[in-house]
């Protein structure tokens, strides 16, 4: 079964960090554009971060650019999203998803996506 299991999130402060993982479960993650969204209470989701299959061409939304990193380490089958000075308005659940092609600037639609991971909640609030 191809699963995308993620870990991380949790309750931190305004101006702390956290790290979400995105682990590959039953397929290997090489071969797929991996992408991260977000979807606050009464909100659509959004994208947040996209990484290409080598992890050279990255993508972040305006709202978090300088702050957040999405990373990929191949040999782990893993995909991070480093999410540093943190703020209340990036209260939300976080997905990861994989997409098999390229999407170029399209990357933020969650449309695009083939398989999506569990959801995991990060709340910035003091």
């Amino acid at each position: 079964q191809l699963q995308l299991v993620q870990s991380g999130g949790g309750l931190v402060q305004p101006g702390g960090s956290l790290r979400l993982s995105c682990a590959a479960s039953g397929f290997t993650l090489d071969y797929y554009y991996i992408g991260w969204f977000r979807q606050a209470p009464g909100k659509e989701r959004e994208g947040v971060s996209y990484i290409s299959l080598s992890g050279a061409v990255t993508n972040y939304a305006d709202s978090v650019k300088g702050r957040f990193t999405i990373s990929r380490d191949n040999t782990k089958n893993t995909v991070y999203l480093q999410m540093n000075s943190l703020k209340p308005e990036d209260t939300a659940i976080y997905y990861c998803a994989y997409g098999r092609r390229n999407y170029g600037s399209s990357w933020p639609d969650p449309s695009r996506f083939d398989v999506w991971g569990q959801g995991t909640q990060v709340t910035v609030s003091s």
